[in-house]
């Protein structure tokens, strides 16, 4: 099968390229490496480099390639910091992926297999459900909201089939140690390489169901071989829980590395994250979950040989008001009321 993935040059749609090739899929790569990275792109994919809010390009590209599916994993996946740039995280997670939608309708795509967040569900309602009513707290979430509304409106309008995943807390090899406002553990293990204490908002005792990429990607690749799962919505990803705390100290020790917290003012967040997965086994048999040791271990190997990466600061904040300090100085150890 001919298939496009958007934001194979990032994390999580690297590792589904992956995938789809060793399945013998025919790949095209679309990335505009604003947080990826050629080189995370499979040697046997196309690439093409470019922007899905660039509607004449993707017009060119299912003109050419004839895509049967389309796996939509581009996003700027920062929740906290969506906030404060609503423009651009609309433009990119939703008017984008919109883009992407006219095109795959105009061109009878088979499937369009999409990459949500279980940011859509919001604070509380836990387990999160797939038939729990979202309500998100922040612009990700939204923009994620609406685009899985979209999906819909266009299988029922022009009958585009679609697979929405609400992964959540993905980590893994690949992921961007260079972003401080996303990917929790790609920021400890860059601050740890450097001997810096790491940084936790508030008391961290947080808690979310980190899952290594592994447990997922694959899972994701395959959903176009099961027609049943057409048209439906999964949440995907650990069942175990843990604090942002334990995190921290079990990524320290994977590190070799004293664990050094730099507590920080707690920003506005969900406190408690985590999905339950009766519907996804369902569809999908029993799902193999490697645990937070194994998971970090096999990332931090990979960390310590890609090295530390500069951070820099988003330099289009549209919304100073309420924005943390540290992402304004982007010196977290400027402001450390308590370190442990």
């Amino acid at each position: 099968m001919k298939v496009l993935v958007t934001g194979g040059g990032g994390f999580i749609g690297s590792h589904i390229t992956d995938h789809l090739i060793k399945d013998d899929h025919d790949v095209v790569v679309l990335d505009d490496l604003s947080g990826g990275s050629k080189e995370n792109v499979n040697p046997k994919a196309e690439f093409v480099k470019g922007s899905i809010l660039n509607h004449e390009l993707l017009s060119h590209l299912f003109d050419k390639h004839k895509f049967d599916y389309v796996f939509h994993a581009a996003a700027y996946a920062a929740e906290g910091l969506s906030h404060f740039i609503k423009r651009f995280n609309f433009m990119n997670n939703l008017v984008g992926s919109v883009n992407l939608i006219n095109e795959s309708v105009k061109h009878d795509i088979k499937c369009f297999v999409f990459t949500s967040s279980i940011a859509v569900y919001g604070k509380g309602q836990l387990p999160m459900h797939e038939d729990t009513t979202p309500l998100p707290e922040d612009s990700y979430g939204i923009a994620k909201l609406a685009v899985e509304q979209e999906l819909k409106a266009s299988k029922e309008m022009f009958d585009l089939n679609y697979v929405i995943f609400r992964p959540h807390n993905v980590y893994g090899e690949r992921q961007n140690l260079g972003d401080k406002y996303r990917n929790v553990l790609g920021i400890f293990m860059n601050l740890l390489m450097q001997d810096k204490p790491m940084t936790i908002f508030g008391d961290g005792l947080q808690t979310r169901a980190f899952t290594y990429i592994d447990d997922v990607a694959p899972l994701i690749a395959s959903c176009i071989n099961n027609e049943k799962c057409w048209n439906q919505v999964f949440n995907i990803g650990a069942d175990k829980v843990y604090s942002v705390k334990e995190l921290a100290l079990t990524t320290a020790k994977a590190m070799g590395k004293e664990p050094k917290l730099n507590h920080v003012d707690a920003r506005n967040e969900v406190v408690h994250a985590y999905s339950d997965h009766k519907k996804v086994k369902e569809y999908f048999g029993d799902q193999n979950e490697t645990s937070l040791h194994d998971g970090v271990t096999k990332m931090a190997l990979w960390a310590k040989s890609a090295g530390t990466k500069s951070v820099p600061l988003f330099q289009n904040i549209e919304i100073e008001k309420n924005l943390p300090p540290s992402w304004v100085k982007g010196k977290e150890e400027e402001k450390s009321p308590k370190t442990q």
